[in-house]
């Protein structure tokens, strides 16, 4: 579908656009002013993403997030959502990120579990399982 955005196929409110990113409005918002920031490339995951499309990519929403809060529409704040996997709730396989205004009261809520102390063990031997499988972590 995103594919079909970025080459004009299907209609977008578009808010930005360069030759690696596209920054359009989201057609189910969470907020009013959510926009979604996609490169154009087809790139399904967040690994695939060249850093310096990811680089862009995040410049793009930056750039959003402040024009959102300088915007006449209703943003006390902003979040950055990325999806990355099914199991993570991403639903259209095309890298890309979130930006939408929030306010007190707006109804978007985040079910997690936060606030448990697993440990400093099992958060030291956690952080040797990524950074086994990094590599060289600059």
């Amino acid at each position: 579908m995103f594919c079909r955005i970025v080459r004009g196929d299907l209609p977008s409110s578009r808010v930005a656009e360069s030759d690696v990113v596209l920054a359009f409005m989201d057609v189910d918002p969470v907020t009013p002013g959510h926009v979604l920031v996609v490169p154009k490339a087809h790139l399904p995951a967040l690994a695939d993403l060249p850093e310096d499309t990811a680089a862009e990519v995040f410049a793009v929403a930056r750039q959003v997030a402040a024009a959102l809060r300088r915007s006449t529409l209703r943003s006390d704040g902003v979040n950055l959502f990325y999806a990355d996997g099914e199991a993570a709730f991403q639903e259209v396989p095309h890298a890309h990120l979130h930006v939408f205004p929030r306010y007190p009261d707006d109804g978007f809520t985040i079910g997690a579990r936060w606030g448990s102390d697993p440990g400093r063990d099992l958060l030291d031997s956690q952080a040797e399982a990524i950074r086994a499988a990094w590599g060289d972590p600059r």
